[in-house]
């Protein structure tokens, strides 16, 4: 695996911000949230959209201030502690115990696999081992896909472990990670086939393939 794009730190925090309304529309309906771009935009600029549900909105909202946290953040380690920050603001409001570790048995829907009570020293080692990966849009995949399996937190995971991912490829000028709308339903199942069969590499070259943006230059 290559890195598909290598642009600047500034330009890369440049092209995040003018996506992060698509990138929250997009996360929003991973979640199940049924609002439109022009919804989501409404939300995003203080305003209310009153068919959705007040968690839904809280939801938009709270991926936000998890953008706007990560992208003032952008030079700061990305070790347990930012990952704990990160679900602290997506899960405001919504979950049970917002930026700490799970400490009970959840199940995932789709499938009867269940995973494994976290363990805060292993899970901060596997990071440590994967920002040795020397691709590093390699390194963010392989870090989203272990984080949501992993399932570290009581729920906000998927977006929680996205959210991560993507600092790593803004920090280092390789684009910006989202799932297009239209694959949202293959990602779906190729994440519970990795839930299932511990094997992310057809997770992973899906991400690749998909579900990264970014910028050409044309050559002088």
């Amino acid at each position: 695996m290559n890195d598909k794009y290598n642009i600047t730190k500034e330009q890369n925090i440049f092209l995040a911000k003018r996506c992060i309304v698509d990138s929250i529309w997009k996360s929003s309906h991973i979640e199940g949230i049924d609002v439109t771009y022009p919804e989501t935009q409404r939300i995003y600029d203080g305003g209310n959209v009153a068919r959705l549900r007040i968690d839904e909105i809280q939801t938009i909202n709270n991926l936000k201030h998890a953008w706007l946290f990560l992208l003032n953040s952008i030079d700061a380690e990305n070790d347990l502690n930012m990952l704990k920050s990160i679900n602290s603001l997506v899960g405001s409001n919504l979950i049970d115990r917002p930026g700490q570790v799970r400490i009970y048995e959840v199940s995932i829907g789709g499938t009867t696999w269940k995973p494994e009570l976290p363990n805060e020293d292993k899970t901060s080692k596997d990071l440590e081992n994967f920002n040795k990966i020397e691709c590093i849009t390699e390194r963010a995949i392989t870090i989203m896909c272990y984080l949501m399996r992993t399932q570290f937190f009581t729920d906000g995971n998927k977006r929680t472990a996205m959210l991560f991912a993507n600092k790593i490829m803004i920090q280092n000028g390789k684009g910006v990670i989202s799932i297009p709308i239209d694959e949202d339903i293959t990602f779906g199942e190729k994440l519970t086939k990795y839930y299932e069969t511990n094997d992310m590499e057809d997770l992973k070259q899906f991400i690749y393939d998909k579900c990264i943006s970014g910028i050409v230059f044309p050559d002088k």
